[in-house]
């Protein structure tokens, strides 16, 4: 499967950044990817970044092919691309969805098979520091799975999960980079309201959410163990961090992956 023909239906961002990491990383090389996307703009695009990656408007003319479906595109879209590519195939293909909420037991019932991945990933994809995980349906392969497995390893980590926490990786880390840019640019005000220029203050922001999701990482010390460490006693960070505890931003934090799962089982 390593060698496997990638058809990419849609081109846009995250199926960039699905493509860029499987080619930067080595897992795949160009002349196995096919992308598939009615807009020329599009199209233009990858002729001038990845050249020797094929381009095509109809998934008809590029089908037989491929070993892999990959569907980057709105959920919208999916029962149309997916009935596409299902009458242009003579044996069910791996079909990986990135397509937000859409259930396994409806991707499987468009492709028409039960070789089917769903995928949640998130846009750090795009500079190859992403949070993906995937589940699959029954008749997906121990091969399959690890081919899945590489091809996001090279836009971040991944992790396989049961449908059921799908919801709750939406909430997470699907939504979280809009959590993460809410808190830099409020941090960055906070700069600017302190007497900061706010270039300055944006980039202390930024490299600070960073360098502290580095280090949570790399030690794999608890964060409120790290968070202790910077809070001397009767010290500037305490103080900082009374008043956060009484504006209730963990609180904030808590409900709004919570909500967000709970709107991705809405839409699913």
């Amino acid at each position: 499967m390593k060698k496997a023909n990638v058809v990419v239906i849609g081109g846009g961002q995250m199926g960039r950044a699905l493509v860029g990491g499987m080619l930067s990383s080595g897992f795949a090389a160009a002349e196995q990817m096919t992308i598939i996307d009615p807009s020329g703009p599009c199209r233009q695009w990858w002729a001038e970044q990845h050249p020797d990656v094929a381009t095509g408007e109809q998934i008809g003319d590029h089908a037989a092919g491929a070993d892999v479906f990959l569907l980057a595109v709105k959920p919208y879209l999916v029962p149309d691309v997916a009935a596409e590519f299902a009458k242009s195939v003579d044996r069910p293909r791996l079909v990986v969805s990135i397509a937000a909420g859409v259930p396994l037991k409806t991707l499987c019932d468009h492709a028409g098979h039960q070789r089917v991945i769903r995928v949640m990933p998130n846009t750090p994809s795009l500079v190859g520091a992403g949070a993906s995980a995937f589940c699959a349906a029954a008749g997906v392969t121990d091969e399959d799975c690890q081919w899945i497995r590489q091809a996001l390893a090279g836009v971040g980590t991944v992790a396989q999960v049961a449908e059921n926490q799908m919801d709750a990786v939406t909430g997470l880390s699907g939504s979280g980079p809009a959590y993460i840019c809410l808190v830099i640019e409020a941090l960055a005000d906070g700069g600017v309201l302190a007497g900061l220029p706010r270039p300055l203050a944006m980039t202390l922001a930024a490299q600070t959410v960073l360098g502290t999701a580095k280090m949570v990482m790399e030690t794999g010390r608890h964060p409120g163990e790290l968070k202790d460490a910077v809070a001397s006693p009767g010290g500037t960070t305490i103080a900082a961090l009374k008043v956060l505890e009484e504006k209730g931003l963990r609180a904030a934090l808590i409900n709004a992956v919570e909500t967000s799962a709970r709107r991705s089982g809405e839409l699913g």
